[in-house]
């Protein structure tokens, strides 16, 4: 019996060899784990995020063109309307070493015409003065026939009774009362004067010569009261 147990026995050798191939086995299942395991946990890198930041942009600054200030509009004067001219009346005035021409104002309807305003004047004029400083050469009684403004000029047709009494002096005078008070509104317009409808070309006895038409200017250069 002995001898059929040795018999069944693996030698020493053998065991050793099959040991050696086990352990060897083993080795290689542990590698080829660890291998898988390593392979099949490969680790996942995450990218790292970097913030991306935006410039500012400062805003640019739009140069300010000075404003030149706008003058201030004055104030609107409401126009005022142009002054009229006055119809005066010429009175005489002796100051005791001449005879001076007087002009007085008459109270007048600025709507009316020049002609109206004339002979108003006029009437005013053939009355004679209330002022006690103050007189006139043209006869009382004298009327004034008709009177026109036309062309530049005052037409004027007197009754006869400015003919009648007197001296060169005093048709001077009268002369002068009728010329400054038809000259009144326009001190410029020609003067055409006449005596029932005739052109006045002499006055009184001496025989007084009168250009026509008058001016201011000519009766200054011809005459002297």
């Amino acid at each position: 019996m002995n001898e059929q147990q040795q018999g069944r026995r693996l030698p020493t050798g053998v065991l050793a060899g099959l040991a050696a191939l086990v352990l060897v086995a083993g080795g290689s299942t542990a590698w080829l784990v660890r291998n898988s395991q390593t392979t099949s946990e490969v680790p996942i890198v995450t990218p790292t995020v970097i913030p991306t930041t935006i410039p500012t942009v400062e805003p640019t600054e739009t140069p300010t063109l000075p404003v030149q200030p706008t003058p201030a509009t004055p104030a609107t004067q409401p126009t005022q309307p142009a002054a009229q001219p006055t119809a005066q009346i010429f009175w005489l005035r002796d100051t005791g070493t001449s005879t001076e021409l007087v002009p007085v104002p008459i109270a007048q309807n600025k709507a009316d015409k020049a002609d109206a305003n004339l002979q108003v004047a006029f009437n005013n004029l053939l009355a004679g003065p209330t002022d006690t400083a103050n007189s006139s050469a043209i006869p009382q009684g004298t009327k004034m026939r008709s009177l026109a403004v036309k062309n530049g000029g005052v037409y004027l047709d007197l009754s006869r009774d400015f003919k009648t009494g007197g001296g060169s002096s005093s048709m001077i005078a009268r002369l002068a009362q009728v010329l400054y008070t038809a000259t009144s509104l326009e001190p410029n317009a020609k003067v055409w004067i006449s005596v029932e409808g005739e052109p006045l070309e002499l006055l009184g006895g001496e025989g007084l010569e009168v250009p026509q038409p008058l001016t201011r200017d000519i009766f200054r250069k011809d005459y002297s009261l």
